[in-house]
């Protein structure tokens, strides 16, 4: 649901790695090769990898608004990524786009805009995307003080007897019932289900991570995430990294993604920025 959500404004402010949509072979040679390196990659500006991001930019994507910093999952996947490329530190630029206006059809003013995209077959009609960075798993969103809010085990929760709210229709529903092995509480929406919880008639509502983040954050008053459940990812496509329609160096985007998730450094990342720093940690 990420960036889809009628109930909020687009996020600007989430985890688990994809299985890699490329071979290692082919990974490796494209980033190895002349064609895939700094100095012979048509970017906007001739040897600067100009990155995009949201004006601003939110925790834990990127830390204190600061993507310079290499601090938050997507900012050092950015700088994990020009690494790869070839690019230092230094000739990284980053700018600053609205969501929507990156995602309009014609020439931009980056490279690469990095902001929790997801793939979708209508986007791709007018931008390019890499292969998936990032695919969120399923999180409980809850209140300090809740039955729930000290759970550290999906039998933490469960020994709770707790009431567990998701919307109709949804993956967070499917992982209610059959990742939790609860009955849940089902809402139309996401709105009504918040609702619910901020008026305390449910003690957790589940819900991707990006919006787990979201809510905890911004919505709930002492809002928290009790924690992500393994095995629940999205069944849409992931976020991709999002470049101008047929992009030259849409390839080599995804050849240097490709590799940094072979070599595990993606995973290293994401276990870094998206569970533990960002208290959100796995309920097994």
């Amino acid at each position: 649901m990420m960036k889809k959500l009628k109930l909020f404004a687009p996020l600007a402010i989430a985890a688990l790695l994809l299985t890699s949509c490329g071979s290692s072979g082919d990974s490796k040679s494209a980033t190895a090769s002349g064609e895939c390196k700094a100095g012979a990659l048509s970017t906007v500006t001739p040897k600067v990898l100009t990155i995009a991001t949201g004006e601003p930019a939110y925790s834990p994507w990127v830390l204190n608004d600061k993507p310079e910093s290499g601090e938050g999952f997507e900012a050092a996947v950015a700088y994990a990524i020009a690494t790869e490329l070839g690019y230092k530190n230094e000739n990284v630029k980053w700018v600053r786009t609205t969501f929507d206006g990156a995602i309009a059809p014609g020439p931009k003013t980056f490279d690469f805009n990095i902001q929790q995209y997801s793939i979708t077959a209508d986007r791709a009609k007018v931008v390019d995307f890499s292969s998936s960075y990032y695919k969120s798993n399923q999180s409980i969103v809850s209140f300090k003080g809740s039955k729930i809010a000290g759970a550290k085990s999906i039998a933490d929760v469960k020994a709770a007897n707790p009431k567990i709210g998701a919307a109709v229709g949804t993956t967070s529903l499917d992982a209610v019932e059959n990742v939790l092995g609860l009955k849940a509480q089902v809402f139309n929406d996401n709105a009504a289900g918040v609702a619910a919880l901020k008026n305390g008639q449910i003690d957790g509502f589940v819900v991707d991570l990006p919006t787990a983040f979201y809510l905890s954050a911004a919505e709930i008053k002492n809002g928290i995430i009790v924690g992500q459940l393994e095995n629940s990812s999205s069944a849409d496509e992931g976020a991709g990294l999002l470049l101008s329609k047929d992009n030259p160096i849409t390839s080599c985007v995804t050849n240097a993604l490709e590799a940094i998730r072979t070599s595990g450094e993606l995973e290293e990342i994401t276990n870094k920025w998206l569970t533990s720093a960002a208290g959100a940690p796995f309920l097994k």
